[in-house]
């Protein structure tokens, strides 16, 4: 990468940002996922990006 990264822990639930990385020289080492508690406002939207997306929630 023109920063000089070439490896790094990722703090994501989104397995597209890690290939996205990949595609620019850079190795994802470690995926730290994001936990995040579902309640009533927030569980259909991350259901979603789980669903649809293929995050790791």
């Amino acid at each position: 990468s023109s920063l000089g990264i070439t490896k790094m822990k990722l703090l994501t639930n989104n397995p597209k940002k890690i290939v996205g990385l990949n595609s620019y020289g850079i190795d994802i080492v470690e995926q730290v996922p994001i936990v995040i508690e579902p309640n009533s406002i927030n569980k259909q939207y991350l259901d979603t990006k789980r669903d649809r997306l293929g995050h790791s929630i």
